[in-house]
């Protein structure tokens, strides 16, 4: 069985009945839904959503840094005084 990533769970039967006063219950923390008693999907606040997206595109900038960073064949030198 698969591990349940979340302290609130519901089934989707029980999600269809009410899904605002379950939302409201889980207090902005994930609720994982399941089906035949195993997770099919998380549901997460529209701000963990968020979030999660801004963590994921600031890792990819921090990538994209790193990779230029280390390509020093585009760099162009200047001083401290032409800044």
């Amino acid at each position: 069985m698969r591990e349940v990533l979340a302290d609130y769970s519901v089934s989707i039967t029980e999600l269809k009945k009410n899904p605002s006063a379950l939302l409201s219950q889980a207090s902005g923390s994930p609720i994982a839904v399941l089906n035949h008693n195993r997770p099919a999907a998380y549901l997460i606040p529209a701000e963990t959503w968020a979030a999660l997206m801004d963590m994921i595109e600031d890792q990819e900038l921090s990538r994209i840094v790193e990779e230029r960073r280390n390509d020093k064949s585009q760099g162009i030198e200047i001083s401290v005084d032409e800044l």
